[in-house]
């Protein structure tokens, strides 16, 4: 038995559109210690394959860190499975705030180094020494306060259609970066306190850690990500401190939270915080685009992969074309 996808794009996209029952999209981590993530890698894949999973998920000696699609009729037996696995009992589970059963098309399990590519060397600090973790009604209140520091530990294109009103929130592009310019930044404010969030957690369990090896002395995060507090705010009737869009990874690319549209068209200026990958497929760089610039571009992102899509698929047409016409001969 094969034990990883063998199907192309378009099988995989068929097939999910031929399926007549719902999806609901989880993401679960936790940082725990496996002896052997290969066989666990193994296990996974068989039992979760057997159930129709989808998703992308992380095996490390330090823990596990999944994005995961869930056929509906199967969500308590995933988790009933899950309570059995070792070290994932009582599993902290965020689902999707908004969901349209197409988050992913295959699933992937790999094994890697790290469940959180962060770029850090964990000898050098105590992973575990991580801050106070503030539930979502906790973490709201705190960010309303005068006398605290709300950052963003996610990327920049993240924060971009969607953030808590009175973050910082980092020009970077990767985690490695985000850290240390926000401990640089924050040199002088070693003892204010600090509030972090990300999309589901598991960036501010390394973060926290960090600043704390760093020096700050009120660490605190928000347990369960925007994920969670987007859940808990809704159900308490409050308005949210978080405004836009949290952009997550998969193929929504994007969970609204609030109607507000915080971010542009990268190439009209026009208000939107729609992201899309470039048609084009040796650029498939991440923008925002109106659809008004999808249209008139095809889905590039600029002027420059327009004209060569353009000339790619004028390639692809004449050479159909000249084996249609052999073909007759």
């Amino acid at each position: 038995m094969f034990l990883h996808n063998r199907l192309g794009p378009s099988e995989l996209k068929a097939r999910l559109s031929a399926e007549k029952f719902q999806r609901c999209t989880v993401s679960f981590y936790r940082y725990v210690k496996i002896e052997n993530p290969q066989e666990l890698r193994d296990e996974l894949y068989l039992y979760w394959d057997h159930m129709q999973c989808y998703g992308r998920v992380y095996i490390a000696h330090e823990g596990i860190n999944a994005q995961m699609s869930v056929p509906e009729h199967f969500a308590d037996d995933f988790i009933t499975h899950l309570e059995t696995v070792p070290g994932m009992k009582n599993m902290p589970m965020k689902w999707a705030v908004e969901d349209d059963g197409l988050s992913f098309l295959k699933l992937v399990v790999k094994v890697r180094p790290k469940i959180v590519a962060d770029g850090l060397k964990d000898e050098v600090f105590d992973v575990t020494n991580v801050g106070t973790r503030l539930s979502p009604m906790e973490f709201h209140d705190m960010a309303q306060q005068d006398d605290v520091i709300v950052v963003d530990m996610r990327n920049s294109y993240e924060s971009e259609v969607g953030h808590f009103q009175k973050a910082i929130c980092p020009d970077v592009s990767t985690f490695r970066e985000e850290v240390e310019i926000v401990v640089d930044q924050l040199q002088n404010q070693k003892d204010k306190k600090i509030l972090l969030y990300c999309t589901g957690g598991v960036r501010c369990e390394k973060a926290s850690a960090w600043m704390r090896h760093h020096g700050f002395s009120d660490v605190n995060q928000l347990h369960g990500g925007v994920i969670a507090y987007s859940h808990e705010i809704k159900k308490a009737g409050l308005p949210s401190q978080f405004i836009g869009k949290n952009f997550v990874f998969d193929d929504r690319l994007g969970e609204r939270i609030t109607e507000d549209i915080i971010s542009h068209c990268h190439q009209c200026g026009n208000p939107c915080d729609h992201h899309t990958n470039c048609t084009y497929d040796p650029c498939h760089k991440l923008v925002i685009q109106c659809d008004v610039c999808a249209e008139k571009y095809e889905g590039c992102c600029s002027d420059d992969c327009y004209h060569k899509f353009a000339q790619e698929k004028d390639s692809t047409a004449e050479g159909k074309v000249e084996v249609k016409v052999e073909t007759e001969i």
